[in-house]
C-alpha cells in the first residue's frame, strides 16, 4: 500500500482543511512525522484509519461527533478523503461520519447521514465511482489490505505505546496475524502434507511390528511343541467324518 494524498476537513484538531501530499514527502526517501504534543500527529493517523476503515483506532473510537474538530465552522462537514494505490490500484476513498449539521431553512440543526465513497482511476485517465456502500467498500479495502480494521491499527499504525501491546499478545492470535499479513498458507500446506505421510508411515511401522509380533508368537509356539506345522506351512486338510445319513459329494463324469 502506498499513500499519495490526505485531505482532511473539520477532523480533529483541523478546523479547515489540510492536505498532505505524501508523494512530495517520500520523494527523498522516508520521513519523520513529528511535533509538540497536540500539533495533530495522531489525528493524521486517525484520518488514515479512518478513510480506509471508517473506524479510528483502539481508545480513540467514539460517534463522528467526538471526530469532529471543536474549531470548525458549523457549516463545515467533517470529511476525510484519501488517495492510495493497493493491490496495484489507484483508489480514492471519501467519509463523512454521521454528524450535526445547520438546517438549510430556519433555526437549529440537523443529523447528517454517514457517507462514504470509494473511485477508481485507470492510468491518466478520470475517477470512476465504484461504490457508496459503507459494507462494500469496508468489504473491498479489508480484501486489498489482507487486514481487519483491528489487525491493521496493531501491524501498521502502532500508534502511542501499543506496539508494546502487540509485542505482548498471545502467541496464537499474534502468529495467525502475522502468518495471514506474510501469506505462509502455503507452508502450512506443506506442513499438513508432511504430517500426513508422518501419520501414514506410522500406521504402516504399526502394522509391520504387530505383523512380526505374531509370526514371533507362532514360532515359539512351534519350538514348544513340535507337532505344530512350521511356520509358513499350510495346515492339511481334514476330511470331514461321515457318519449314517452323511451325504457323499457326486463325483464328476
Amino acid at each position: 500500500m502506498r499513500l499519495h494524498r490526505l485531505t482532511v476537513t473539520a477532523f480533529g484538531p483541523f478546523g479547515a482543511t489540510q492536505t498532505i501530499d505524501f508523494d512530495e514527502l517520500s520523494a527523498g526517501g522516508i520521513f519523520l512525522l513529528h511535533g509538540p504534543t497536540g500539533a495533530g500527529k495522531t489525528s493524521v493517523l486517525d484520518a488514515v484509519c479512518y478513510a480506509l476503515y471508517g473506524v479510528v483506532p483502539g481508545s480513540r473510537q467514539g460517534s463522528g461527533l467526538s471526530l469532529r474538530s471543536d474549531h470548525a465552522a458549523p457549516g463545515t462537514l467533517t470529511e476525510v478523503t484519501l488517495d492510495l494505490t493497493v493491490g496495484g490500484r489507484r483508489l480514492e476513498i471519501t467519509r463523512r461520519p454521521e454528524q450535526l449539521r445547520p438546517k438549510k431553512r430556519g433555526t437549529g440543526s440537523t443529523r447528517e447521514k454517514a457517507y462514504s465513497a470509494l473511485r477508481e482511476r485507470t492510468g491518466s485517465g478520470p475517477w470512476e465511482g465504484l461504490s457508496r456502500s459503507h459494507q462494500e467498500i469496508g468489504h473491498e479495502i479489508e480484501e486489498l489490505l489482507g487486514m481487519s480494521s483491528g489487525q491493521f491499527c496493531q501491524v501498521v499504525l502502532l500508534p502511542q505505546g501499543d506496539f508494546a501491546r502487540f509485542l505482548r499478545a498471545e502467541d496464537t492470535a499474534r502468529g495467525k496475524l502475522l502468518g495471514k499479513l506474510f501469506d505462509t498458507g502455503r507452508f502450512a500446506a506443506v506442513e499438513d502434507r508432511l504430517a500426513e505421510l508422518r501419520r501414514a508411515a506410522e500406521k504402516q511401522v504399526v502394522q509391520g511390528d504387530e505383523r512380526l509380533l505374531a509370526l514371533g508368537h507362532r514360532m515359539r509356539q512351534a519350538a514348544a511343541d513340535p507337532s505344530l506345522p512350521e511356520v509358513g506351512t499350510p495346515a492339511p486338510a481334514t476330511a470331514a467324518p461321515r457318519g449314517p445319513g452323511a451325504a457323499v459329494p457326486a463325483q464328476r463324469a
